[in-house]
């Protein structure tokens, strides 16, 4: 059992969730539902292209920019 990563942002009316560490994506009216599509992608890629070698662990962090003021 794998455990991966889904990062998840809204594009217009849809939630695409995708896995960086396979990468895989999908998408879903909620977030539930891109995940649950997301799992569902994931899982038949990986039926297909089994991973032959040790998963690299992906990891999120954040960073700071400067914030451009509108006139």
């Amino acid at each position: 059992m794998f455990v991966l990563i889904a990062v998840i942002h809204k594009e217009e009316e849809m939630y695409i969730a995708e896995c960086p560490e396979v990468g895989t994506v999908s998408q879903g009216f909620t977030i539930e539902e891109a995940v649950a599509n997301l799992k569902e992608a994931t899982e038949l890629y990986l039926e297909e292209f089994p991973l032959e070698r040790e998963l690299k662990r992906a990891f999120v962090t954040t960073f700071e920019v400067p914030q451009v003021a509108k006139t």
